[in-house]
């Protein structure tokens, strides 16, 4: 059985939210989801995170999150219709992020639209 891991991160993110909690963990993590999660803190939502190999277990720690989530199914956009999925999972124009993976590696949508490229749309944070 297969599992989204970028989904069940967010999950517990937000779950841990709900609950008022300032960090949540992850028990499966992946390179994916490191890279993920490091976009999602040079833009300041999530604070810090720490891998725990012994326990084989990822703790986030945020703090100005409002909600995160995957996009499923995995939307494959160019640079022009990129725009349109900003509108649909983001409240407004310059608040948040939708984190794009594409042929030069994963970015933010303003990083792919100024570098005038698409990709598959992994993520969304504000």
């Amino acid at each position: 059985m297969a599992h989204d891991i970028i989904a069940d991160a967010c999950n517990n993110i937000m779950n841990a939210k709900r609950a008022r909690k300032k960090s949540a963990v992850a028990k499966i993590y992946s390179k994916f989801l490191i890279e993920i999660l490091k976009i999602a803190k040079t833009n300041g939502y999530v604070d810090d995170f720490k891998i725990n190999e012994k326990e084989k277990s990822l703790k986030i720690s945020f703090d100005k999150i409002n909600e995160c989530g995957a996009i499923k199914p995995r939307y494959f956009a160019d640079k022009k219709m990129i725009d349109m999925y900003v509108r649909r999972f983001l409240p407004a124009r310059d608040f948040g992020i939708i984190i794009v993976s594409t042929n030069k590696g994963l970015m933010t949508h303003k990083e792919a639209i100024e570098k005038n490229i698409g990709g598959a749309l992994i993520a969304y944070f504000y």
